[in-house]
């Protein structure tokens, strides 16, 4: 038979990291969990438990290098494996929960009920308006999630009543499957693993400990929040089992448009109409912001489509100090009817422009 470094596919002088490497990897390769129906791998399994059970304990292994396969009871045949046989020692899956509870999700423990496990994140949505998005705002928001049951207190037993300890387990939370040389540890199927059990459940909550209610939170929104922008409320999420910590509840701000502003970021897009004249020949005009009125200078020449900046009127940084900008798109509306003053005006221009070609192409040149 296969020495246990041979199992593992390791040399003899194999540090103790070496070994839990090699282990580690085989096992989850070989792991029933992942390898469902197939005896092979099953027993290749134990096989290579039962040579990392030898290989990581110093007196077995110095035992083993020492005097080979006739070492002694426990190891490759000697002891209780007989002449010629092969047998390692009776093993227990339990020992090694701590080690595959992160591989495979196993939430039990030997000698004990089921460890604390963190509640669950929620999440929620709140809507806004938009000036609230800028100025910030506290809201109240209900949120349902389950809670310690306010009749057993948690225990899920009927009030005058506590759970018992298991009889088919004794408390341990495990059960052991004998398979011949072999002993796996499982959840104990009448506890789910916690070691007790509740002979009379109560009847508001009917033995869980816990009840769906609803509770509601008061949400502080920061100035410069916009859609998407999330809240965490650490704790407020779902109870946590066995004694484990409360989740976190998440808050997702809506934001309503705004009939005037275009959000860009911290910055906000306004758009002002300007007539002809005031585009062609310049002029100051008024435009609203968060923060009240304040006057544009709109240059002379100014295109339809051209953005103005106005610095620090725009929606605060939600991270970090000052506002963004307020960008004015101009929008340059051309009368449908003009007075006749206007229209010789504009009939004046236009014989300059054919009697002058080329100033038509001067800015492109």
């Amino acid at each position: 038979m296969a020495s246990p470094y041979e199992v593992l596919g390791v040399p003899k002088g194999a540090s103790d990291d070496d070994i839990k490497k090699a282990y580690r990897s085989l096992a989850r390769e070989y792991h029933p969990d992942k390898n469902p129906g197939d005896n092979g791998a099953e027993e290749k399994f134990k096989e290579v438990q039962s040579a990392y059970d030898l290989l990581s304990d110093p007196e077995k292994r110095q035992t083993y290098d020492r005097f080979g396969a006739s070492g002694g009871r426990g190891f490759p045949g000697g002891g209780a494996g007989g002449a010629g046989g092969a047998r390692f020692e009776e093993f227990d899956l339990g020992n090694l929960s701590d080690l595959f509870g992160g591989m495979f999700g196993g939430a039990t423990r030997r000698g004990g009920a089921r460890r604390p496990t963190r509640g669950d994140d929620l999440e929620t949505r709140v809507r806004i308006s938009f000036e609230d998005s800028l100025e910030g705002v506290q809201v109240r928001i209900p949120v349902e999630l389950d809670g310690v049951c306010s009749v057993c207190h948690g225990t899920g037993a009927e009030p005058g009543t506590s759970p018992v300890v298991c009889p088919q387990c004794a408390g341990r939370g495990v059960v052991s499957d004998s398979q011949g040389l072999f002993a796996f540890s499982q959840p104990c199927p009448r506890c789910q693993g916690n070691g007790t059990i509740v002979e009379k459940p109560c009847k508001n909550c009917r033995g869980s400990g816990r009840e769906r209610r609803t509770k509601r939170y008061a949400v502080k929104i920061p100035a410069g929040a916009r859609s998407g922008t999330r809240v965490r409320l650490k704790g407020k999420g779902e109870a946590g089992q066995n004694g484990g910590p409360a989740g976190d509840l998440h808050v997702v701000v809506e934001v309503d448009p705004s009939p005037l502003y275009e959000r860009r970021g911290s910055d906000l897009v306004l758009e002002v109409p300007v007539t002809y004249a005031e585009a062609a020949l310049g002029a100051s005009v008024q435009i609203p912001t968060p923060d009240g009125l304040v006057s544009l200078k709109v240059p002379s020449g100014t295109e339809s489509g051209k953005l103005l900046r106005v610095k620090g009127r725009g929606a605060p940084h939600l991270k970090g100090k000052g506002k963004g900008d307020l960008l004015a798109r101009v929008k340059v509306s051309i009368p449908k009817k003009l007075t006749k003053a206007e229209k010789e005006a504009l009939e004046g221009y236009q014989k300059v422009s054919r009697e002058n070609p080329r100033e038509r192409f001067a800015e492109v040149s």
